[in-house]
């Protein structure tokens, strides 16, 4: 008989996420991948209208193995196992979408942001445009499980490597890494570049990050843009605070530079890529402390 995992259960089964970490943190970085998540609960699958394929349309595939090497190069990585589709910790808590569920929302549940209304928010209703997720939606109980089990717990800890970053070092920078269709949704009717720096419009991180990042994968031969189409989600937003030593980046990679999208599986540019990202890296954790010192608030 298949096991039916609930939010209470499943970190007993498989933990719901992972930090990867060198013996001794040599840089004031901390990476994150919260949607490269590929294990999925049974009781995802048995509740879902999509085959585990479909489902996986919205996982930032293999980005975790992508940046693998910053631990060798002296910096921790947190990844999530648990799938998107199942729990976006990439936004606020209590972004819950009134079409997915029966019972009434608490009332301090955020049910009125653009990413609820596009089905997307911290249960997501679909994994993209026109693919709705369940046959069978969750209770509201098993939501709010997945929140203060999961959730809560994978930001704290994310919380935790910041907190002692800044401890160690006067300053933290948080890259938090993703990946993206090659296309966008038939509104967008565009292809997309190879690599999306996003800085929420120069608020999150200090200018030299963006510009470092953007400078070092153009080089590389590979199309950059900022914060077009994705400036940075919750995650970016929240933890960035330049003024007080937390600078937080995103970066959002092409699928089709290394995996086919059609049979999820990467390709033989993978290596390459993976390398790639290794040098920028390489050369970003190289720049100065002295430019990730808190600028003081002018007197008004």
């Amino acid at each position: 008989m298949d096991l039916i995992l609930t939010a209470r259960e499943f970190s007993d089964v498989n933990p719901a996420f992972s930090v990867s970490a060198p013996a001794e943190q040599r840089v004031p970085f901390v990476f994150n991948s919260p949607h490269s998540g590929r294990y999925y609960p049974n009781s995802l699958l048995a509740a879902s209208r999509l085959t585990p394929p479909q489902l996986r349309c919205s996982e930032d595939l293999y980005v975790d193995q992508l940046f693998s090497n910053v631990v060798e190069i002296g910096a921790p990585l947190l990844s999530a196992n648990f799938p998107r589709a199942w729990l976006d910790v990439n936004r606020e808590p209590y972004e819950l979408d009134p079409k997915l569920f029966s019972e009434k929302l608490p009332g301090h549940a955020n049910i009125r942001s653009m990413r609820v209304s596009g089905g997307l928010g911290t249960i997501p209703r679909l994994v993209a445009e026109h693919m709705p997720i369940y046959d069978t939606a969750p209770t509201l109980e098993e939501a709010l499980d997945r929140v203060e089990l999961i959730y809560r717990p994978y930001h704290e800890t994310l919380r935790k490597l910041l907190a002692k970053t800044v401890m160690e070092f006067g300053h933290a920078v948080l890259v938090d890494c993703h990946s993206m269709p090659s296309s966008g949704s038939k509104s967008e009717d565009q292809s997309r570049p190879d690599i999306i720096i996003g800085d929420r419009y120069g608020t999150s991180c200090h200018g030299s990050i963006s510009h470092e990042l953007i400078i070092r994968f153009s080089e590389l031969g590979y199309s950059v843009t900022r914060n077009k189409p994705y400036a940075g989600g919750f995650i970016t937003e929240h933890y960035g605070r330049p003024l007080k030593g937390f600078h937080a980046v995103q970066i959002e990679i092409n699928r089709s530079l290394y995996v086919d999208e059609l049979t999820l599986l990467p390709k033989a540019g993978f290596e390459t890529l993976k390398e790639d990202i290794r040098n920028v890296l390489n050369y970003l954790v190289s720049i100065p402390d002295s430019r990730f010192e808190p600028t003081p608030i002018a007197a008004e």
